[in-house]
C-alpha cells in the first residue's frame, strides 16, 4: 500500500511538470537521486539506485547562479526548513533550463536536520513567456519577433506578418523580412554573420507591404539578450503611420497662419488624445489577446489538476499540503482573474446579451451589495417606475455595478452614503466624449467619499491604474467597466472633486422591443453523466485534453479524443463512434472548431455541439456578441463547471 502510494504522488508530480526529485542524507554526507533528475544532470540511469557525493546537486547548475543555491543549501544544511529556489540548469544536450527547487529539511528529535529532500520544476516556458510578456508590455507592440545569433530564420507570430503584409507562418527567413525594406533603409533584423549589433533596437522603418504594396511605416521595440559571445533579438513591431501621417500634418500646420495654427492645434489635441486611446487600447488587446489562448490553456491544467488533488486529497492526512494546495488554487483563479478583466478592457471578451429590466438586477443585487458594502455605509437604490428595457449581458452588469460599489467603499473608510440610480434619459445632443443622441438607461453609482483629483479622473479608466496601496487592488476594475460598456454600445462618465464624492454613469441604450427574459442563477453543479452518452473531446493541447478526458471519464461518460479536427471527422465517419457530444477547442491549426462543428453536424445533424476557449475573438464571435445557439465554456475550467455545462447542454434537448 506504501509503495502504491507513493507510486501515485510519483505521478502526480509528474503530472504537474515534476523533472526530478532528491534525497540529501546530511549524516552519511550522501545523495540519493530519481532517474528523472539523473537525466536532467547528464548522469547513467544507475546513478539513481546509489548513493552519490552531495556536490552533485551542484555540478549541472548555472556558475552565475550557483553561488546563490550554494548559500541556501547551507541555510538548510544548519537548520533552515524550506529551501524554495528559481535557478538555470545546464541541460547535457547544451540549452539552458529553469527550475524551481522546492525542499524542506528533515529534523530529528533535537531538531538538528538529518535530510533534505525536495523536487525539480522545470519551470523554463513560464519564464520564456514572462520575458516576452514582460518586453511586449514596455514596448506596447502588436506583432512579435525573437531572432538568435547566426540563424538565416527567426520566429515571429501571425500579428508580425501581418503588419508586413507577409503569408502567416511561425518561421520566416531573414531575408524575406528585410525584403520589405524601402530602400535606403537599415535592416530590420540582422543578416547571419553580422558583425555586431547595437544595445536597442528602438527604430522606424518605411516598408512595402508583400501583399497589397502600399507603404507603411512600422516601429520596431525589443532588447538584445546577451549570451556568451552570442545573442538573442526579442521584441515586437507595431504600425506607426498614423502618428508620422499627423507629424507631417501637423508640420504643414506650422507653415500656416497663426490663428489657423491655434485653431488646428486645439483639434489635433483632441484627435491626438481620441488616437492614443485607442492605440493604448488596441495595444492592450492585442497583447492580451495573443497571451490569452495559451495563458488560459496552461491555466486549465495548472487549476484542474490542483483541484484534483485537492478533491482526492484526504483532508485529515496533510492539511498544511491541503492548505498549500489550497492557495495555490486561489492564485490561479487570481491569475484568469486578471487575464478576463484584460479581455473585459479591450472589448474582447465573450458577451451573451439578453433584454433586461435594470430595476430588476439591481433589485437582486441588494443582497450582494450589503453583503459587500460595511454597515457604516448606508445604501440606496432608487429606479424610475417604468425603466425602459437594455440590451446587455446581465453578468457583466452585475460584475460592473459591483466593482463601482467596492470602489465607493474603499473611497469611504468611515462610512457614508451610496446611492445606485436608474433613470431613462434622452440625450439630444452629442456628448463630449462620444455619447451619441439617443434614449438611454443611465445607471448611476454615487458615493459621498474622499472624491479625487482632476488628475487622476483623467486616469482612473487607465489599465493598471489604481489609487489603492500596493496589494489593494490590480488597477482593473474601472477599466474592465469601461470596456464592457463601450462593447455593449454604450457610454461611461465619471464626476468627482476631493472632498466632495465620486459619481459613475453608465448610459445603456434603450432595447425598442421590450422583449423581456428571466435571468437564470449560474451555479455549477457536478452531476453524474450516463454511460451511453458519448463525448468526442477534440483539443489540440495535449494536456488539456488530457485533463478534460479524465474529468469526463470519472463523471461516467464514454469518451473518444482526437488531437484535431481531420482526426475527429475520421471518428465521426466511423460505425464505431455515436457521439451524443462534441466538446472542442475553437482555436485550432489547419481546423477551426466552428469549421469542425460545421463539417460534423453535417454528418450527424442531432449532435450537440459544446465549444471551449481561452480566447474566441472573430471566431464565434459577431458585433463583439457571441453567435446565437452557441454554447461555450470559457477557459480556465474546472471539475464542476465542465460537468455542469456538458450537463446542462445534454439535458436541454434540442
Amino acid at each position: 500500500m506504501a509503495e502504491a502510494g507513493a507510486e501515485q504522488v510519483r505521478s502526480i508530480l509528474a503530472a504537474a511538470g515534476a523533472s526530478g526529485s532528491w534525497d540529501w542524507d546530511i549524516a552519511a554526507d550522501a545523495l540519493r537521486i530519481d532517474t528523472r533528475f539523473a537525466e536532467l544532470y547528464g548522469l547513467e540511469p544507475e546513478s539513481a539506485v546509489g548513493d552519490l557525493p552531495t556536490a552533485t546537486f551542484f555540478a549541472a547548475i548555472h556558475p552565475a547562479d550557483r553561488p546563490r543555491i550554494r548559500i541556501a543549501v547551507a541555510g538548510m544544511l544548519a537548520g533552515a526548513e524550506r529551501f524554495s529556489k528559481e535557478f538555470r540548469v545546464l541541460a547535457p544536450d547544451g540549452s539552458t533550463l529553469w527550475m524551481h527547487g522546492r525542499g524542506q529539511a528533515h529534523l530529528d528529535e533535537n531538531d538538528a536536520p538529518v535530510r533534505f529532500t525536495g523536487l525539480l520544476i522545470d519551470v523554463t516556458e513560464r519564464k520564456r513567456t514572462e520575458e516576452r510578456l514582460r518586453i511586449a508590455q514596455s514596448a506596447g507592440g502588436v506583432g512579435t519577433f525573437e531572432y538568435s545569433d547566426g540563424f538565416a530564420t527567426a520566429t515571429v507570430s501571425t500579428e508580425f506578418c501581418q503588419l508586413l503584409g507577409l503569408h502567416p507562418a511561425a518561421v520566416l527567413p531573414v531575408r524575406t523580412i528585410n525584403s520589405v525594406l524601402c530602400d535606403g533603409e537599415p535592416l530590420l533584423l540582422p543578416q547571419p554573420g553580422s558583425d555586431s549589433i547595437g544595445d536597442t533596437l528602438d527604430a522606424v522603418f518605411r516598408i512595402v507591404r508583400n501583399d497589397d504594396g502600399s507603404h507603411r511605416w512600422i516601429a520596431r521595440r525589443g532588447e538584445v539578450v546577451r549570451e556568451g559571445s552570442g545573442y538573442r533579438l526579442i521584441g515586437v513591431i507595431y504600425d506607426v503611420t498614423a502618428a508620422k501621417e499627423q507629424e507631417a500634418k501637423l508640420r504643414e500646420l506650422a507653415d500656416t497662419l497663426e490663428m489657423r495654427v491655434q485653431q488646428e492645434v486645439a483639434e489635433r489635441r483632441e484627435a491626438e488624445e481620441a488616437l492614443r486611446q485607442a492605440q493604448k487600447m488596441e495595444a492592450v488587446g492585442q497583447l492580451t489577446g495573443g497571451i490569452a489562448h495559451d495563458f488560459n490553456n496552461l491555466l486549465t491544467v495548472i487549476i484542474g489538476n490542483i483541484d484534483t488533488v485537492v478533491r482526492r486529497m484526504d483532508m485529515e492526512h496533510d492539511p498544511r499540503m491541503r492548505r498549500s494546495l489550497e492557495n495555490a488554487l486561489k492564485g490561479a483563479e487570481r491569475a484568469a482573474s486578471l487575464t478576463q478583466r484584460l479581455l473585459a478592457f479591450s472589448r474582447r471578451q465573450p458577451l451573451e446579451p439578453k433584454t433586461i429590466d435594470i430595476a430588476r438586477v439591481l433589485t437582486g443585487m441588494s443582497d450582494l451589495l450589503t453583503r459587500s458594502i460595511t454597515e457604516t455605509i448606508a445604501i440606496r437604490i432608487d429606479t424610475d417606475a417604468e425603466l425602459w428595457k437594455v440590451e446587455v449581458d446581465p453578468h457583466q452588469l452585475e460584475n460592473a455595478i459591483l466593482n463601482l460599489a467596492v470602489n465607493a467603499r474603499d473611497a469611504m473608510p468611515s462610512g457614508g452614503g451610496l446611492t445606485i440610480e436608474a433613470r431613462n434619459v434622452e440625450v439630444q445632443d452629442a456628448r463630449p466624449g462620444g455619447c451619441l443622441p439617443g434614449a438611454y438607461v443611465v445607471v448611476s453609482v454615487t458615493d459621498s467619499g474622499t472624491g479625487m483629483s482632476p488628475e487622476t479622473v483623467a486616469k482612473v479608466f487607465d489599465p493598471f491604474f489604481t489609487t489603492k496601496e500596493v496589494g489593494k487592488g490590480t488597477g482593473l476594475g474601472l477599466s474592465m467597466v469601461y470596456g464592457f460598456v463601450k462593447q455593449s454600445g454604450g457610454h461611461i462618465t465619471i464626476d468627482s472633486a476631493e472632498g466632495r464624492g465620486t459619481a459613475v454613469r453608465l448610459y445603456l441604450a434603450r432595447k425598442q422591443q421590450d422583449v423581456l427574459l428571466e435571468i437564470e442563477e449560474r451555479r455549477p453543479s457536478a452531476r453524474m453523466g450516463n454511460a451511453d452518452e458519448t463525448i468526442l473531446v477534440v483539443e489540440d493541447d495535449d494536456d488539456v485534453r488530457a485533463y478534460t478526458v479524465g474529468i469526463l471519464r470519472e463523471l461516467g461518460y464514454q469518451v473518444v479524443e482526437a488531437q484535431d479536427g481531420d482526426g475527429a471527422l475520421r471518428l465521426l465517419g466511423g460505425h464505431d463512434v455515436g457521439a451524443t457530444l462534441l466538446l472542442t477547442d475553437v482555436v485550432m491549426p489547419r481546423m477551426s472548431g466552428p469549421e469542425l462543428a460545421s463539417r460534423a453536424k453535417a454528418l450527424h445533424p442531432e449532435l450537440r455541439v459544446l465549444f471551449t476557449s481561452g480566447y474566441t475573438r472573430d471566431a464565434i464571435m459577431r458585433d463583439d456578441r457571441l453567435d446565437p445557439d452557441v454554447d461555450l465554456l470559457s477557459k480556465p475550467f474546472t471539475y464542476a463547471t465542465l460537468a455542469a455545462k456538458v450537463r446542462e447542454l445534454l439535458d436541454r434537448g434540442h
